[in-house]
């Protein structure tokens, strides 16, 4: 009777012990995660507002709260935008949404979209953006992160303290440039590029460290520039310009998570996710355009013969970019003809 009563007690002891590990073990399956998201936009902004919460709600809900997103506008967590990507790469920041040109030169392929009048619209553009990140970059110049969402912004135009309605306009004004393609342009008509991120766009027009800015519409608002301007020139056909966005996750980070939740970032993460938010970004421009009307200002919309004059003196960007791409060990033909292609595909 001793000896049954020692193996019963040494089998319950192992069917605690069993039981003890399989609980310990669950948490693991259904960890909770925190996701720190840095931007440089404050949170009122037309990105932050209704591209990045509604992604973050999104996968809060997906997740049934096993997953919360820590949103961390205007650089909260420390640092200047330009360095954004090396904070979701180092782990400062779990998640970041950036300009990639304000790392010039490291995201080269991504420059086929910013060249000049190569936008038409952005739904279509961050469409092909995505395809080719995918095809072309994400196992070669992102390789180090891991990219939710990529975009572009709706026509990029010129807000200034002067009318500019031809080329020659330009001469002698300091503009804010967004990228080294518009930067390029930009001294190709006499101005002097700026380099400075969006959010110190306002102090610079305010102090005239600059005479202007190169931005689309839906920013102009939470920036003040409809009342620190008074000049706005659009085009017509392909914009001006248009800069490329990243969402991009800390790769270790994304890789712990349990399969699960991978699975609900991947659901609201990629092409589809991109067109929403270039599109949901472009969608803002009309409702910006209509408070500079309504303040009276000066919006000057060139046709397109006016346009063209423009076009022609940004081909040696273009040639310039090929040049330089093939230093690289880039095609950058073949990347503006597959561009174009899948723009031409999808614009409606």
């Amino acid at each position: 009777m001793k000896n049954r009563r020692t193996i019963l007690g040494v089998l319950g002891g192992a069917a605690i012990a069993a039981l003890s590990t399989a609980f310990t073990a669950a948490p693991a399956l259904a960890q909770d995660v925190t996701l720190k998201l840095h931007q440089f936009l404050p949170s009122q902004a037309n990105v932050p507002k209704l591209v990045l919460d509604v992604w973050a709600d999104k996968v809060e809900a997906d997740s049934n709260g096993r997953i919360k997103v820590e949103r961390y506008p205007s650089m909260q967590l420390g640092g200047k935008p330009p360095e954004l990507m090396g904070q979701v790469q180092d782990g400062v920041a779990d998640i970041v949404w950036t300009v990639v040109g304000y790392t010039p030169g490291r995201f080269p392929s991504t420059e086929v979209f910013e060249l000049p009048f190569m936008m038409t619209n952005a739904r279509a553009v961050s469409r092909a953006y995505w395809q080719m990140f995918e095809k072309h970059m994400k196992d070669t110049e992102f390789r180090d992160v891991h990219i939710l969402g990529t975009w572009v912004h709706g026509p990029g135009m010129i807000h200034t303290n002067r009318p500019v309605n031809t080329p020659a306009d330009m001469e002698g004004l300091k503009i804010r440039g967004g990228s080294r393609s518009v930067n390029s342009l930009l001294t190709k008509l006499g101005a002097t590029p700026v380099g400075m991120p969006v959010p110190a766009v306002s102090e610079g027009l305010s102090k005239g460290v600059i005479d202007g800015t190169t931005i689309p519409w839906e920013v102009t608002a939470a920036l003040k520039v409809p009342e620190l301007v008074k000049n706005h020139t659009e085009f017509s056909g392909a914009a001006l310009y248009t800069l490329t966005f990243v969402l991009a996750m800390n790769k270790d980070k994304y890789e712990s998570m349990p399969a699960d939740l991978q699975a609900v970032i991947d659901k609201n993460s990629g092409e589809e996710f991109s067109v929403f938010a270039g599109g949901t970004q472009a969608d803002a421009d009309g409702p910006a355009r209509a408070k500079a009307v309504a303040l009276g200002n000066n919006i000057i919309t060139l046709d397109a013969a006016a346009t063209e004059e423009w076009r022609a003196l940004s081909q040696p960007i273009y040639d310039e970019w090929v040049a330089d791409m093939d230093k690289r060990g880039i095609d950058g033909q073949a990347l503006i003809d597959e561009a174009k292609m899948l723009i031409d595909k999808y614009t409606e």
